[in-house]
């Protein structure tokens, strides 16, 4: 579902995106609106969905994840039996934060941070063991630029 979003939208949802633990009240001054109506959008957008939660961005490096690897996985097998398998295999592996089905010649784009190289390899190791797959990696060498903030524009 697609949300049309105004500027005083745009507005709260990028405070928000800056810095989630800003309370409403001072989202409202910021905006000169009522504390209440404020409240009152920053549900609606909860109930929507628009608003997936609420969490501290950490660095990766400080918490003894170095490592940031995006594994490219394609496989011969595309059967519902096999993606089940394969997305319930993901969750119980906490070093796998992101998970995408691609399009073009890649079925799946997996991003994962973890303390070293040989951390990597037991990864590696669990994926392989139980699934017929192609694995290659990409290991990220500096990160250049990360954000979480999306790049909010009034649809109305």
């Amino acid at each position: 579902m697609n949300t049309q979003l105004k500027r005083q939208d745009i507005q709260i949802l990028s405070i928000l995106q800056e810095d989630a633990s800003i309370s409403v009240e001072a989202i409202a001054e910021k905006l000169a609106m009522s504390k209440s109506a404020c409240w009152r959008r920053i549900k609606k957008y909860e109930e929507l969905g628009i608003i997936r939660g609420r969490f501290a961005v950490l660095e990766p490096s400080k918490v003894n994840l170095s490592l940031t690897v995006y594994i490219s996985v394609r496989t011969q097998e595309h059967s519902d039996d096999w993606r089940s398998k394969f997305i319930a295999q993901l969750e119980t592996l906490p070093e796998i934060i992101e998970v995408h089905r691609m399009s073009g010649d890649l079925d799946y784009l997996v991003k994962a941070v973890l303390p070293d190289m040989a951390r990597y390899d037991d990864l590696y190791l669990k994926l392989c063991k139980t699934h017929p797959m192609d694995i290659s990696a990409a290991f990220v060498m500096k990160t250049l630029r990360a954000t979480t903030k999306l790049p909010l524009r009034p649809t109305s």
